[in-house]
């Protein structure tokens, strides 16, 4: 596996990132403390998890392995913002919530600090000032190495550079956005800023919550022990769910699978890995099966018309004012000479 650097940071990291969120959940512990040792025998080292997966479980179980590992060979990604008990201050990015948490998840994780912390949600009722402060005293503290957030929107990310750099005080160096062959909008705005102002990018749910696997497809039911087959799909993205352009991009990962001899999984992710400004997919797995059909996804690369195929049939096309500032800029490139 190969490494990359986390944004304009000196922070190498493997070009996938093992989501724990399933540890707790489906994955036992046993199970999950072997598909760790694998994913690090194939040269992994950046795990991603949150301090509300599985009422802290998630957490735990990592720390349990962590426990008995060199730390220092491992980059550790964790969350805030989300619900992590029944108190009135037990959610959110106040000072109170932040502080409380972070300690917590360090307990779990078994370390004295934590690689990366990252805001999980955008907290409308604390002044981001209060959030982006703590967040720079963690770091001052030695508590926290490096800030990033998830599920920002292109203003809010905007927002918490300028607030940073107004005050002096430490910028974020990930976001952590859901971005696949199905959901293609960060293309619009989030991934030009992200390459513009030097920040890593990891992305969740990169198979689409299992919709880009494989095991659904335009004929038949879906299986029993799936996600859809089970019910459990969360989902709040209705080109998501099944329909002609999931279908159609579907239909072209199996062309894909059968010419290069891949899981339509390892296709999804080598897809993404090779997106300009990614960092790295923060993949899940629930068996040590599933673990090693997606490790495979770093062993080949997918040519330009196989990258091209998968780019169109994917497509969502670009709203305006995208359309025509993409327009300009194609009609009239900027000369370097």
């Amino acid at each position: 596996m190969e490494y990359r650097l986390l944004g304009r940071t000196g922070l190498k990291v493997s070009e996938l990132c093992f989501g724990t969120q399933t540890f707790g959940w489906v994955t036992e512990e046993d199970t999950a403390h072997s598909m760790l040792d694998r994913f690090v025998e194939r040269g992994g080292n950046f795990f991603d998890t949150a301090d509300s997966y599985n009422d802290g479980q998630s957490e735990e179980i990592l720390g349990s392995w962590l426990k008995h590992q060199d730390r220092s060979d491992y980059v550790i990604g964790t969350k805030v913002f989300f619900e992590t008990g029944g108190g009135p201050n037990e959610k959110g990015l106040s000072r109170k919530h932040i502080m409380d948490s972070v300690y917590q998840s360090l307990r779990r994780l078994n370390t004295d600090y934590i690689d990366l912390y990252q805001m999980h949600c955008w907290d409308r009722l604390t002044p981001f000032e209060e959030t982006l402060r703590t967040l720079h005293d963690l770091i001052s503290s030695g508590k926290v190495r490096y800030i990033g957030a998830s599920n920002f929107t292109p203003s809010q990310l905007q927002k918490a550079i300028g607030t940073s750099k107004i005050n002096g005080w430490e910028g974020f160096k990930n976001l952590q956005m859901e971005y696949s062959l199905l959901v293609r909008s960060p293309e619009w705005e989030l991934l030009t800023l992200c390459r513009n102002e030097g920040i890593g990018v990891t992305c969740w749910s990169p198979l689409a919550g299992g919709w880009l696997t494989g095991k659904y497809q335009r004929e038949g039911e879906a299986p029993e022990d799936s996600r859809v087959g089970r019910g459990d799909r969360w989902d709040d993205q209705p080109e998501q769910r099944a329909s002609e352009r999931t279908w159609d991009i579907i239909d072209v990962l199996n062309e894909l699978s059968e010419e290069t001899g891949k899981s339509q999984a390892q296709v999804s992710l080598n897809w993404l890995m090779h997106q300009d400004g990614v960092t790295a997919p923060v993949f899940g797995a629930r068996t040590m099966e599933q673990l090693e059909d997606n490790l495979g996804a770093v062993d080949f690369e997918l040519d330009d018309e196989q990258l091209d195929r998968l780019n169109e049939v994917s497509s969502i096309g670009t709203p305006s004012p995208y359309s025509f500032v993409n327009r300009y800029t194609r009609e009239n490139p900027r000369s370097d000479s």
